[in-house]
Parts: structure tokens; C-alpha cells; sequence
């Protein structure tokens, strides 16, 4: 399951207010943390959300494929 078990200031990168830059997509991803950071999902629901999103926004497939595969090699942090 992945949830919101992050601590605070496990981030390190440059937030908005400290004159760095932000990029773009923070302002989903912060949206998304905001509305969401406290549910727990499965992998499972988020490449069923992945898969509808690309259904509606096919020109995004490439990006898409490109986090799925990313996430899917990402090294656990157990090991």
C-alpha cells in the first residue's frame, strides 16, 4: 500500500516562499497531497487511474509510461 507515512521534511527540495524555483507540476502534486495524503491506495487502483487517465488524455501516454516505469524500478527502501 502507499499512503501518506511520509514525515515532515522528508522532502528536501526548494518549496515555494524560499525564492526557489517550483515547478509546474507542484502545484498538482501539492493539490494532490493536500486533497489525498492521508488515504492509503494500491498499486493496483493507481495503475487502474494511470490506464484511465491515459484512456481520456492519449497524447500523455508517453509521460505516463515513463512514471509507471520509473515507480516500478524504484529501488524499497526496506532493502
Amino acid at each position: 500500500m502507499i499512503g501518506a507515512n511520509r514525515q515532515a521534511g522528508a522532502d528536501d527540495r526548494p518549496r515555494p516562499g524560499n525564492n526557489e524555483h517550483m515547478y509546474f507540476t507542484d502545484r498538482g502534486i501539492e493539490e494532490l497531497a493536500a486533497r489525498r495524503g492521508e488515504e492509503d491506495v494500491s498499486l493496483a487502483w493507481l495503475a487502474d487511474r494511470l490506464r484511465d487517465f491515459v484512456d481520456e488524455h492519449p497524447e500523455f501516454e508517453t509521460q505516463i509510461e515513463r512514471l509507471a516505469t520509473w515507480l516500478a524500478r524504484l529501488e524499497d527502501d526496506d532493502e
